[in-house]
């Protein structure tokens, strides 16, 4: 007791415990320079170390940095607690309960994250099964790099003096574009299982092989999931649609038997006749939108990937004899309840993938005061560029797809000689037949 005791007091940020000492790798080697990082990153560090705590960015910009990628987010680790970090910057929080980190915030929107050195990780709560539940214990840099997941990620730039400290051969795993875990890797996916997620991910967007000894207990340990808070799940999955190379992590999701744990519906979405050219499409253009720096719509993306499993049911019920509109709805319904809570698609995302759904029938109408009023709709734009998705893919003609695209710019006259005249001013499906109401004998004048 008295031992552990001294360990602990001994623990304390910076303090290295006869660590392993890192590689240090000079700018001549690695050839990054400070200018190429984030303003507010260096703004992060160079105000830690005037404070006299050690700060470097880490993690994924430098690997990224190192083979000609621009990175997303810039992440820094320092001795410093999270309140010490607190203090130093007005415009942050602390955030986290399993490992407190501080978010930095600059500008409107752009967040630098600061972690604290993590421990060695001999006093972490964990669950029966592995899985850390608590990290707030705080140690040296090199403890903190042996807690990381992949040698990829445990590199860390100092911006004063721009060297990179290596402790797990980390630069030369990137140049070879090959993840390898740090550790053993069944011990570390127990102790979060999402690393396997993560391992997924960061393969197909990279263009890297996963390590065999790494690669191998995957598919073994993807039940682990299932113990998983359906939020970070969530999250996890945005990053894959988000990373440039979504296709890519699906399918390697897939191959590697991860898909069940995380997506249960993607093994149908794919087998759905014309489902996979339909996903593959649609995720092909949210590619490119990334590339091209424009935003992309999630409750878009979420509904292109449920679409098939809608669609074939919503036909399935047609083929029963039900009418289009409440036919459809009820496939809406259906798939939804298949979905369960597994994936926790908050509910914002859901109320845009039903919208998009249930416009498709209304694309069909093109006479009357229907196409007037479907312009008018918010989501009218989203629900335009689904229906070409689904006329790229033969679903419904491309006929109808150009037409809209006309009709939406045309003017008043081009629109009223535009209308199909072939076609019922109202969705059939819809439609209520009104009667004439018969006036009894005696309303009749009698004198006429």
């Amino acid at each position: 007791m008295i031992r552990k005791f001294i360990s602990r007091v001994l623990r304390l940020p910076g303090k290295s415990r006869g660590a392993a000492r890192a590689k240090i790798i000079p700018f001549a080697q690695h050839g990054i320079r400070r200018d190429e990082l984030s303003p507010s990153a260096l703004k992060v560090t160079t105000r830690l170390q005037e404070a006299g705590f050690d700060a470097f960015v880490v993690g994924g910009a430098v690997r990224d940095l190192l083979i000609g990628h621009e990175p997303k987010d810039f992440d820094v680790a320092t001795n410093a607690t999270p309140e010490e970090v607190h203090r130093l910057f007005r415009r942050s929080r602390i955030i986290g309960r399993r490992f407190r980190i501080v978010h930095v915030v600059f500008g409107r929107d752009e967040v630098i994250e600061v972690t604290t050195f993590r421990g060695d990780g001999s006093d972490l709560e964990t669950t029966e099964s592995g899985r850390i539940v608590s990290d707030n214990t705080y140690g040296s840099m090199a403890e903190d790099a042996r807690r990381r997941d992949f040698t990829a990620n445990a590199l860390y730039y100092n911006t004063a003096d721009e060297t990179i400290h290596d402790y797990h051969h980390g630069v030369r795993d990137v140049e070879a574009r090959k993840l390898v875990m740090i550790g053993p890797p069944i011990e570390r996916y127990k102790e979060d299982p999402v690393r396997m997620l993560r391992a997924v991910r960061l393969a197909a967007k990279l263009g890297f092989s996963i390590d065999e000894a790494t690669r191998k207990p995957i598919g073994h340990l993807a039940g682990l999931l299932k113990d998983v808070a359906s939020a970070r799940l969530f999250d996890e999955m945005l990053k894959m649609l988000h990373s440039g190379a979504s296709w890519a992590c699906l399918t390697r999701l897939r191959a590697e038997g991860l898909h069940k744990g995380l997506f249960p519906l993607l093994d149908a979405i794919i087998d759905q006749p014309g489902g996979e050219d339909f996903v593959k499409l649609a995720l092909a253009q949210t590619d490119r939108r990334l590339m091209e720096g424009k935003g992309i719509s999630d409750g878009f993306l979420f509904a292109a990937l449920l679409w098939s499993n809608v669609n074939a049911e919503w036909q399935r019920r047609l083929d029963t004899g039900e009418k289009s509109i409440p036919a459809l709805l009820d496939a809406m319904d259906t798939v939804e309840a298949r979905l369960g809570d597994r994936l926790a698609i908050p509910r914002r995302f859901l109320a845009t993938m039903r919208e998009i759904w249930v416009l498709q029938p209304r694309f069909e109408i093109r006479n009357g005061s229907r196409p007037y009023r479907l312009l008018e709709q918010p989501r009218f734009r989203a629900g335009y560029d689904f229906l070409c998705l689904r006329a790229e893919v033969g679903e419904v003609p491309k006929a109808l797809a150009e037409w809209w695209e006309h009709f939406q710019f045309a003017d008043g006259d081009r629109r009223e000689s535009m209308m199909v005249t072939d076609e019922p001013s109202q969705d059939p499906a819809r439609k209520k037949r009104r009667r004439r109401r018969k006036k009894p004998a005696g309303d009749t004048p009698a004198d006429a």
